[in-house]
């Protein structure tokens, strides 16, 4: 503290005054600081000061805490009953207990404003018996109920398959190779043996996917084959449907494009309402999946992680199925209400999956799990006399069918006296709970509540669904309170196989999906805006599938903890892969010039003509790393979690391509990335131990140039890390054993050649617009080879004869398609390509600038990176070996009006076709084009004569007046409107600008 000065002697005569002396003051440091000080020293002064105020409520506080924490240890151990913990502003671990709370200075009950006395009268929890057995089980670890009984799968009975003795059939032109005899015959002994749990241990294009196919052909068992995301699942669909055409491969994802669950927020007092949009194409595989699980014996499904969520039960599934054969007597109106109880909607006009019409004595159906088949049932008085199958589109008879089973058109429904039961048994449960928050005193819940529930109460009674009718399948499926809903696992049959593919992703993800949701669903029984049964509407726990899984293999590169210890440590493995192709090198470089280091490496690498992926740790990183390419001349991209599902298939097809060279990624671009032209893998930052450069992970990136056999890995880092010395050793292992073979067999390794139109052919994309590079054969357009991607302008020539064939043969639709994927494909070349001259041809091309006559053009092509191969198509009759005095003529030469010395016309472009227009070719037209103002009924095109007025000064005018424009915001400009959607028709789909509205913008182009 600064002590007052002493006195300073008086000054003599008029010398300066000398300066007062000041004790205390700061030798360094700023005023303010010692201005603060000074306040402080006053502060202490007082009676008492703020800090012993604070240090007072400190130590209250943390004794309230010690006491709190004290109690729950004690309940804890003694097993005593007491309150439950709740919700409403309680922190995790603190205690419920009024007493305790009001001994600490809170309110006896947490959110509520009452007196000690009122609170002991309250019941023991704010929610019913099932946040008390789901908490029980949580803090349990295991699955014993509250009762303490162990809890059993449910395995209900299933009716007789109308389908069934079909053998599973595989069928390809391979013959298992490598390490893959060795594998099916060690997977298929332990399986004959009981071995529940087995682990395949195969390097990334070891070819896993044929083991598993032949595993199940030799087992002869029905399957599941789990994996970690809808896109890696698309592509195991894709290719089990090709080993089993004569089987039935089935599609089991999440059906929602776009899903918000329902929740609350307390703090903020924000109630977040459900919100989805639901793709019908896998609305439609989901309902085959599970009828082909009933149904048939050569069932093999595909699926993702969202199985372990509820759907309707088996019993209820399969009671509201009938069967009708030809001759059989029914009464008509009989049928059609058992239609409506099936959820199917009556549609005379818009006949769509999921509905029916009736036509006098004819009764038209569209199935839920067929896509393009209906069927008629034709009746002579109460007798069904025909069940003809035809096309939905087109009315054409397909076949004669002698008798047809009907399921029902949702999951969830329910026979009317069951969901009669239900609706008593929510009722009561609604009578107790309001009961419950009136007597707390929560009047604003209980209204909340009540008003919702009637109103779904009031929809069940009288249509038989409601919005969120998943939220009491605790009463729609007869279960226990705190009892699993009715999932997948309930519908595969006992003998069936569980294939967990990148088991060391999938599995983490079934175990961590139970909590979140049932602190969700507990919020939202606790504030009165679901019943508290709706937490019985959740996926299953860990330990819950693990008592319901049937035998089961796990197949990885890099295979987990839980699944190496469920197998005893041993595991098949699938290191010699079929093509002879062997892990890449992998070197260590310093990560001080890495950045420099790596842009060296691309060129080398894109000069061999390979792609490269280049992995950092951060978005930021990502898009910063791809504008530093970019500003080098590097044809790059990124690829992060912002950029949406579609994008992301549309970049690695645009990179297999050649549309751009380089992809830059953080964690996209491990499991299952098929990419055979990678030359070249980047691991930026490699010593930053952690998720990203774990071990797991860097076999996984490292295993993405395993595909090509001049790929190579380098890792920038400084120190050489434990994680990255375990990758590498096991990269070396398995590299050594791979030489090792390909000598004693005398193979030479052979990059694999796969076609990429596979990525687009998944059924995930099969609901969007786009156009069909597939080919009627589904390989390709051409014999050479274009779709392996090597070369870009040999793909766009071949989209553009394609297209000129559609053209001819008036299929303008597909012609259409084709147009703008060409110039989409274009369109992204000139994004990542700094190319002026390039960028000019491409408007000259796509009428983008002025309109190019012939020199122009060949003057553009001559200068553009494809040109050599446009102006090798045409001839030249200069200097040439031929000896014709005749040219040939291209392909825009050929046409009505260009055999003249002099064309009289000018070949209009692509855009301009379906217009009338002709331009001469000497630029003098005898008609002059109508401007876009009068383009309107009642004007045409006049002749000039005379002279012509000039067109009205837009900046002079007030406003301008035009039919076209009349009605819309005044606009400087009148450009087209652009659709982003490709192909899309004369609206907008509503559902895809909400989807589009939601996403983040981001495309992974540089600079946007």
């Amino acid at each position: 503290m600064a002590r007052s000065p002493k006195k300073s002697p008086a000054p003599n005569g008029f010398e300066e005054a000398p300066q007062s002396s000041f004790e205390g003051a700061p030798l360094s440091g700023s005023v303010a600081d010692w201005v603060k000080q000074l306040e402080a020293d006053a502060e202490a002064s007082g009676v008492e000061s703020q800090r012993d105020i604070a240090s007072k409520a400190g130590k209250h506080r943390k004794k309230v805490e010690n006491e709190a924490r004290k109690h729950t240890e004690a309940v804890s151990v003694n097993k005593k009953a007491t309150a439950s913990k709740t919700a409403r502003g309680v922190s995790i671990g603190g205690s419920t207990d009024p007493k305790t709370r009001a001994a600490a200075g809170l309110n006896p009950v947490a959110g509520l404003d009452i007196s000690l006395e009122d609170a002991g009268n309250i019941s023991p929890g704010g929610v019913t018996a099932t946040v008390e057995a789901l908490s029980a089980l949580i803090e349990s670890g295991n699955p014993l109920h509250k009762n303490g009984k162990i809890w059993t799968p449910h395995r209900p009975a299933r009716p007789d398959k109308s389908e069934g003795g079909i053998r599973i059939l595989m069928k390809s032109d391979y013959e298992p190779a490598g390490d893959q005899p060795t594998a099916i015959r060690d997977l298929v002994e332990g399986l004959e043996n009981g071995d529940r749990s087995q682990v395949l241990l195969g390097v990334t294009g070891s070819g896993k996917t044929f083991t598993m196919a032949k595993v199940i052909e030799a087992t002869q068992r029905p399957a599941v084959i789990l994996a970690p995301n809808k896109t890696l699942a698309a592509q195991l669909y894709s290719e089990f449907k090709n080993f089993f055409p004569d089987n039935a491969v089935e599609y089991f994802v999440s059906y929602y494009d776009y899903y918000q669950p329902e929740a609350y927020v307390p703090r903020s007092d924000t109630y977040i309402e459900k919100e989805s949009s639901i793709n019908e194409q896998i609305d439609r595989m989901r309902h085959s999946a599970t009828r082909s699980l009933l149904e048939r014996d050569d069932c093999i499904i595909v699926a993702s992680v969202s199985c372990i969520y509820g759907i309707g039960s088996v019993e209820t599934y399969t009671a509201m199925t009938f069967q009708m054969s030809v001759g059989d007597r029914l009464d008509q109106r009989q049928l059609l209400a058992d239609l409506v109880a099936q959820q199917y909607k009556r549609r005379d006009m818009d006949f769509t999956r999921g509905s029916f019409r009736v036509r006098g004595d004819t009764i038209e159906l569209f199935p839920a799990h067929l896509e393009d088949a209906a069927w008629r049932i034709s009746m002579f008085g109460d007798e069904i006399d025909a069940i003809t199958e035809f096309d939905p589109l087109t009315g054409q008879k397909v076949g004669d069918l002698k008798s047809v089973k009907i399921y029902a058109n949702s999951h969830y429904v329910t026979p009317r006296p069951t969901l009669n039961g239900a609706i008593k048994s929510i009722k009561e449960e609604l009578r107790l709970r309001l009961a419950e928050l009136e007597k707390a005193g929560r009047l604003l819940e209980a209204q909340r509540l009540e008003q919702r529930t009637r109103y779904d109460i009031e929809m069940l009674e009288a249509t038989g669904s409601c919005q969120g009718i998943e939220n009491y399948s605790r009463y729609l499926t007869g279960r226990d309170p705190g009892d699993p809903p009715p999932t997948l696992f309930e519908y595969i049959p006992d003998n069936a196989l569980v294939f967990i593919d990148e088991s060391h992703v999938t599995v983490p993800q079934i175990g961590g999906m139970y909590r979140g949701d049932f602190r969700r669903k507990a919020t939202l029984a606790e504030y009165g805006f679901r019943l508290p049964s709706c937490m019985d509407n959740r996926p299953l726990r860990f330990e819950e599938w693990d008592a319901m899984r049937p035998d089961t293999i796990a197949v990885s590169a890099t295979p987990g903890g839980w699944e190496m210890e469920q197998s005893g440590g041993v595991f098949a493995e699938q290191v010699i892969r079929p093509t002879g192709l062997i892990d890449p090198p992998v070197e260590v470089r310093s990560a001080r010039s890495q950045v420099d280091d790596v842009l060296g490496e691309i060129r080398e690498t894109t000069a061999k003509g390979y792609r490269t992926l280049c992995t950092v740790l951060t978005k930021r990183m990502a898009e910063d790393l791809t504008e530093y390419l970019h500003e080098q001349g590097i044809r790059v991209r990124y690829m992060h979690s912002d950029i949406d599902t579609l994008e992301r298939i549309e970049i690695l097809r645009d990179l297999r391509l050649g549309a751009f060279d380089v992809l830059v990624g953080i964690n996209l671009l491990r499991e299952g990335l098929d990419i055979p032209e990678c030359g070249f893998v980047a691991i930026l930052d490699a010593d930053k131990e952690g998720f990203l450069r774990s071990e797991t992970s860097l076999i996984q990136t490292i295993g993405r140039a395993a595909r090509n056999v001049d790929g190579k890995v380098i890792l920038y880092a400084d120190n050489v890390t434990g994680s990255m010395k375990r990758a590498m050793e096991e990269t070396s292992r398995r590299r050594e054993k791979q030489m090792v073979y390909n000598a004693e067999h005398g193979i030479t390794p052979e990059s694999v050649k796969a076609r990429i139109s596979d990525i687009l052919d998944s059924v995930y994309e099969r609901d969007h617009v786009r156009a069909d590079i597939s080919g009627v054969s589904g390989k390709g357009f051409a014999d050479g080879g274009n779709l392996v991607g090597n070369n870009l302008q040999t793909h766009l020539n071949a989209l553009e004869k394609s297209m000129r064939d559609a053209a001819a043969d008036l299929d303008f639709e597909k012609a259409a398609r084709l147009r703008d994927e060409i110039k989409r494909l274009k369109a992204a070349e000139l994004a990542v390509m700094d190319d002026p001259m390039a960028r000019e041809e491409s408007k000259a091309m796509e009428g983008k600038g002025g309109r190019a006559n012939g020199k122009g053009k060949a003057t553009a092509s001559s200068s553009s990176p494809h040109g050599e191969e446009a102006q090798g198509a045409v001839s030249n009759h200069e200097g040439g070996r031929g000896t014709s005095y005749f040219s040939r003529p291209s392909l825009d030469d050929m046409g009505p009006g260009t055999d003249t010395s002099t064309p009289l016309f000018r070949k209009p472009d692509l855009d301009e076709m379906g217009r009338h227009v002709a331009t001469p070719a000497d630029g003098k037209g005898l008609f002059r084009r109508n401007t876009l103002d009068e383009m309107t009924v009642g004007r045409t095109e006049k002749p000039v004569t005379g002279h012509v007025p000039d067109k009205p000064d837009a900046a002079k005018s007030t406003k301008r007046f035009s039919p076209l424009v009349e009605g819309q915001p005044e606009r400087d400009d009148m450009r087209p409107v652009v659709r982003g959607k490709t192909g899309v028709g004369s609206y907008e789909d509503p559902g895809e600008q909400k989807r589009k509205g939601r996403t983040k913008g981001k495309t992974g182009r540089p600079g946007r």
